[in-house]
């Protein structure tokens, strides 16, 4: 399976995806684990994580399926919702929690 079917089935498999670096339990950057924070206090509990660093090509896919240049990203039902300003932005103002209720 080449590197975006790989992708297309992680965020169409699952419903809550974060392509990050690190882990939830011990993410590699202060904007990773801003995402993983925003994502518990908003009650996620079946996060699927995926460490871009344990990966480069899928380091480097992501950023080419949804055409957006930084790490982390959010999906959210096979939806690009987008990094971690955006999840702030949206977390902030209400919108991210109604998405997750879905």
């Amino acid at each position: 399976m080449d590197t975006q079917e790989t992708i297309k089935q992680q965020v169409s498999a699952h419903p809550v995806v974060l392509y990050m670096k690190g882990t939830p339990e011990f993410p590699q950057c202060g904007f990773s684990a801003n995402a993983v924070k925003i994502l518990k206090v908003c009650g996620v509990d079946n996060l699927f994580a995926v460490d871009v660093l344990a990966d480069p090509e899928i380091r480097q896919g992501i950023k080419e399926y949804s055409n957006w240049p930084t790490i982390p990203q959010l999906y959210i039902n096979g939806e690009f919702i987008g990094g971690s300003d955006i999840v702030t932005e949206m977390f902030q103002g209400g919108e991210l929690q109604k998405l997750l209720q879905k």
